[in-house]
């Protein structure tokens, strides 16, 4: 199947498929990501995510949709991130219970609004768990030689609460701490300013924004006072679902 940002969903997606766990890693304390087999493979575009179904014995379920943090490739495999929110169902669930080994329903790739080419200027702006998409990109440009292509900040409330640590930090990349930084780190604690930004606008490019409502409108209005067209931002909004 080819797939294009423009029409990314195709209906053999929206199928149910029993996905092997093969490794579970933490990102954080609170974060952890899970790598995923999928019996069918379907190739997706940095930015969609898949749809992760729980049913009990009594057959309740509950679903709940995550963004793919590794980049496309035709291994049949991909890595979902899944922050542990307190009282959620499957989050929970996700990080108590679930072991490599265990399958897991999945469907997907879904979306194409907010997916990227992995060919075009991309400008990255993510806030805590939505650097998840984000990051995507950012591997994907990174394992086909294009670095350049993208620039990525990232907002997190401190070194410990920032994910891909050890993976994330490069001279494509801007880490700002709002509550907490490490040692050394030259720009003032604080939230997302425009002078964060306008550095890293470059001019034509894509704009994608991840995270909270409140984030993502607040980034999106630092963007147009830094320059950059409205029509040229993406914008993918979250809220605590469990």
């Amino acid at each position: 199947m080819t797939l294009t940002p423009g029409s990314t969903t195709h209906r053999r997606t929206l199928r149910w498929q029993a996905a092997r766990v093969l490794a579970v890693r933490d990102e954080t304390p609170r974060a952890r990501t899970f790598r995923l087999a999928l019996p069918q493979p379907r190739r997706h575009l940095a930015g969609q995510h898949f749809v992760l179904r729980l049913t009990a014995p009594d057959g309740y379920t509950a679903s709940r949709s995550y963004s793919v943090a590794s980049a496309p490739d035709d291994s049949g495999e991909i890595e979902l991130t899944v922050e542990k929110l307190d009282g959620g169902e499957v989050s929970e669930f996700l990080h108590e219970v679930v072991v490599p080994g265990d399958d897991l329903e999945v469907r997907g790739p879904i979306g194409g609004f907010f997916a990227w080419s992995g060919d075009t200027p991309a400008l990255l702006v993510g806030g805590g768990s939505g650097v998840v998409p984000l990051m995507a990109m950012l591997r994907q440009a990174r394992r086909d030689g294009h670095p350049d292509l993208v620039r990525l900040a990232v907002s997190a409330r401190s070194p410990a609460d920032l994910y891909y640590a050890d993976e994330l930090p490069g001279p494509d990349t801007s880490v700002l701490y709002t509550r907490s930084a490490p040692p050394g780190s030259r720009r003032p604690v604080g939230r997302l300013v425009v002078d964060d930004l306008v550095p890293l606008v470059r001019g034509g490019e894509d704009v994608y924004v991840c995270g909270t409502a409140g984030f993502a409108d607040t980034a999106t209005a630092l963007l147009v006072e830094a320059g950059v067209p409205v029509g040229k931002i993406r914008v993918e909004r979250f809220g605590p679902s469990g």
